[in-house]
Parts: structure tokens; sequence; C-alpha cells
């Protein structure tokens, strides 16, 4: 009850200096007559807006402060922001969506990009990765499988949060390419490592006709890429991957992928015996310092049978913060399912 309490009283002091600060603008003086007046972007202008290829290329061309101001973070229950992407060379949209942990669809909408625009080196591209941290360790990895994403945690700190791709939602008489749930521990690093085969795996490689292997050496056709760090999980490997543009996608047999890029710092960072667990959580909620209230939904990717709408207000009356939102803010994201950590206060 002293929390509801305490964040109701966040929340009018946050009514309360918004209205002072708006009023403060109201009073401002005027600037000098050779300075044109601020505007808040570029919406006021009086010519249309550019739309499909068009925009792709003002928003390319526009200057990086003109166009978005990115912002901070916004609590220690958060991580990501809202933020600008350079494209470098041999960049296309599914490996930029694969780099920053969002959707490919995600950035077209914030960039007005039409479906088949290619991407030029140097262009600006915004993004929304924010994500609520699941569940927190004082030292250790969590993987969320919902919302794809690796955390790791040093002296009860997160350190580094990664996208991963982890295993298609199938699953047969004689296979189970779903990642499993579960705590582990890591067993074993290797630096080039050789893939041997799994059986499941030899038998999908003869039925779609492929040469079958057991065995694939150190090297570019390894699946494993540079670095692979095992589990305690039967068969579960958290590794690099030839295969980049499968991050941020339910693509694997079951193993953790992490872009390769990002796999060498975070190999090198991880020890042996370090814990860890898989926790499967569509839909998660935070409460800021300051009061706000953010939530985050994603798909049933394995079909559970979660009920959305329930399990998100179940969790904001437990938390007894149900006069704390707008439950039209609510429904509009359970209904969207972004995966983004969105904003439901009053």
């Amino acid at each position: 009850m002293a929390e509801r309490y305490y964040l109701l009283c966040i929340q009018k002091s946050r009514v309360l200096f918004s209205s002072l600060a708006e009023r403060g603008q109201k009073n401002a003086p005027l600037p000098p007559p050779d300075q044109p007046p601020a505007q808040a972007d570029d919406k006021q202008l009086s010519s249309p807006e550019p739309t499909g290829q068009a925009a792709a290329e003002a928003d390319a061309n526009r200057p990086a402060e003109n166009d978005f101001i990115p912002d901070s973070t916004v609590s220690k229950h958060l991580v990501g922001r809202t933020s600008l992407y350079t494209v470098r060379k041999h960049d296309t949209l599914r490996l930029i969506s694969s780099k920053l942990g969002v959707s490919q669809q995600h950035l077209i909408r914030m960039n007005r990009l039409a479906s088949a625009t290619t991407v030029k080196p140097g262009q600006k591209l915004k993004y929304n990765n924010r994500k609520i941290i699941p569940r927190r360790m004082s030292h250790g990895i969590v993987i969320n499988i919902p919302d794809r994403t690796l955390y790791y945690f040093k002296e009860g700190k997160l350190t580094t949060s990664l996208p991963v791709a982890l295993g298609q939602p199938q699953k047969g008489a004689t296979y189970d390419w779903m990642t499993p749930t579960g705590k582990f521990r890591v067993v074993a690093k290797q630096t080039d490592p050789t893939w041997y085969v799994p059986r499941s795996i030899r038998s999908e490689m003869e039925a779609r006709g492929k040469d079958v292997k057991t065995v694939v050496p150190p090297g570019p056709r390894n699946p494993l890429g540079k670095y692979a760090i095992k589990t305690s999980l039967p068969g579960i490997l958290i590794h690099s991957t030839t295969r980049p543009g499968s991050i941020y996608r339910f693509a694997s047999h079951g193993c953790i992928r992490v872009y390769p890029e990002q796999m060498k710092d975070f190999f090198n960072e991880v020890r042996v015996n370090t814990p860890g667990e898989i926790i499967y959580q569509p839909v998660k909620l935070a409460v800021t310092e300051e009061g706000r209230v953010f939530l985050e939904v994603h798909h049933d990717a394995y079909g559970r049978g979660v009920e959305l709408h329930a399990l998100a207000r179940q969790l904001i009356e437990r938390r007894n913060i149900a006069d704390l939102v707008d439950w039209n803010k609510v429904e509009s994201v359970v209904k969207r399912r972004e995966g983004l950590a969105e904003d439901v206060s009053l």
C-alpha cells in the first residue's frame, strides 16, 4: 500500500512540474527578429511530408541533430533506448534489426521506409530497443525466450544485454527445436569449435536431401562460428554464427546464437561455472523511480497458451497500481505485441 501511495505522489508531482513548464514556455521571451522561432520538428512546415522512397531519402540526408534526439536511460529496471543507427557498408535492414534487437517492421515504421527499401551507408535510422529487465541475478546469465534477449549480470549489475536467436517453434516425434527453459551453468568454452552434428539434425539433413555430415571442423562453414559456450543443459550451446541475419529470430535448433561481433566480447567476459537460467516471460512490467509504469508484451512464440491480456492485468493488479495506468494504452500494447517497453502511465 505504501508503494502505491508513493507512486501516486510521484505522478502528481510530474503533472505539476509539467504544468509549470508549460506556463514558463508561454511566458518565454520572443527570439530576436533575425532568429527563427524554435520548432519541435519538421512537421510544423507547410510542405507535405514525403512518403515511401522519398521519405527514406529525406531521412538519410537530414542532419541527425535535427532529425532525432536520442534519449537517456529511463530507469535501472529497463535497458536499451531510442536512438540513431548509422548504416554501414554491406548493411541490410535484416542485419540491422539483428544487431539492434528490433524487428524489420519496426525500422520500416519508425523511419517511414518503403518495405523494399535498400539502406545506404551513412543513412541514419531511428530505432527503439528499450526492454524491461525480466529478472536479476547477483551474477549470471538470464535468457528470456519471448524477447529473444540475453542479460548478463556481474556484482548485481546488468553489464551486457544481447539480442539472440533461439529455437524454432517446431516439435515432432523425433525432434524438438524449441529452446528449453531451466537453470544451467557454463561448463566449457571453446574457440574455433568443432561441431558434432546431433542425430536429429542429421535426420533433418537426410529428409531434405542434403549432404549428411556427422562432424564439421572449425572454419567459415561451421555454423557455431568462432566461439562456443557449452551449458549444462543437454545439447544447448551459446555460440556465434555464420548466419548473423538469423539473430533476434526463432531460427535455431535449440541453441542460443549471438551476433558474431557481439559474441567475442561476451565470450571473453564469461567464465566457466557462471550460473544462468532460461525463462519464458512474454509479458513484463516495470515501475520506474519516477513512478512511470512500463509494459512490454511479446507473442506467445511457443504456443504455451499464455493469455496475454489476463497476464498483463494480473501483473498490474498484483503491484496494486491499477489506478495509475491508462487501460487504453495497456490494451494497445497487448494488442500490438511489439516487444518494446512502452509507457502506459496515466
